[in-house]
């Protein structure tokens, strides 16, 4: 049991993860369940030396900031997206996460003016991550539609952006996919909360300050698949690879 431990927390799952995780992978098998008050518990009293300082080291950190400071700063053209179709038009089904298909977007900054799209399907929770070399519209939206092209229609109806310039030329994703773009209220990039909250858990596997333009489309896969394999709590355990991998099964 201690190594099925050590090797899920090597993975950077959290200790509820794995707590959670346990008791979905064996749920008659009270032997091989365990509270992630006792996979914290061993973590800082029972673990010495080496290991100890390896293990805490995967531990989730508190989040970083997502963009650069001068990013952040607002201007007077910032959310002014010409023809942006706002959140409220959204349907229902896309709100209360009823079907797959639909995605929250957003850019993650890294050093020297680094950044990649990422993507993350509100139903499932599942990730892709996208390698552009700019933040003009023009690099970011083909970035984005070669991406989409990878997909079936069904699994791809929507996408729900922020205000950032990047996405003016939304129309033409529009014109190229059929994809729908949803944008978020001025200043209230909260609206599209699932993609927050997934960006701060890639910052476990791209911490601010580094340089992303090194990473390749196959290594961002690579950390893509890290996180898409990991049990999440809001899916009662399951992965998102697992539960995005049935809804491919049910469109064939």
């Amino acid at each position: 049991m201690a190594c099925v431990v050590t090797s899920k927390l090597q993975l950077q799952w959290s200790p509820e993860q794995i707590a959670g995780w346990l008791k979905h992978t064996y749920p008659r098998d009270e032997n091989c369940h365990v509270s992630h008050e006792t996979i914290y518990r061993s973590l800082f009293i029972q673990a010495r030396g080496a290991l100890k300082r390896e293990l805490l080291q995967h531990l989730r950190r508190t989040r970083g900031m997502r963009r650069s400071r001068h990013y952040t700063q607002k201007t007077d053209t910032h959310g002014r997206i010409v023809g942006a179709v706002s959140i409220s038009e959204r349907p229902a089904t896309v709100e209360d996460r009823a079907v797959p298909g639909h995605w929250e977007g957003d850019l993650l900054f890294g050093d020297r003016n680094s950044q990649i799209a990422t993507l993350v399907e509100r139903q499932t929770r599942y990730v892709m991550l996208v390698k552009v070399a700019g933040t003009d519209t023009e690099t970011v939206v083909n970035a984005l539609i070669k991406n989409a092209r990878k997909l079936p229609q069904e699994l791809y109806k929507s996408l729900t952006w922020d205000r950032g310039s990047e996405m003016s030329g939304h129309k033409h994703f529009t014109v190229a996919t059929d994809i729908k773009v949803f944008f978020c209220d001025p200043q209230n990039p909260w609206q599209r909360g699932t993609n927050e909250n997934t960006n701060g858990l890639l910052r476990q596997y791209l911490p601010k300050g580094i340089d992303i333009l090194t990473y390749s489309q196959a290594k961002l896969n690579a950390v893509a698949r890290r996180l898409n394999e990991r049990p999440r709590k809001t899916l009662n355990f399951q992965t998102p690879a697992e539960m995005f991998s049935q809804c491919v099964a049910s469109t064939g």
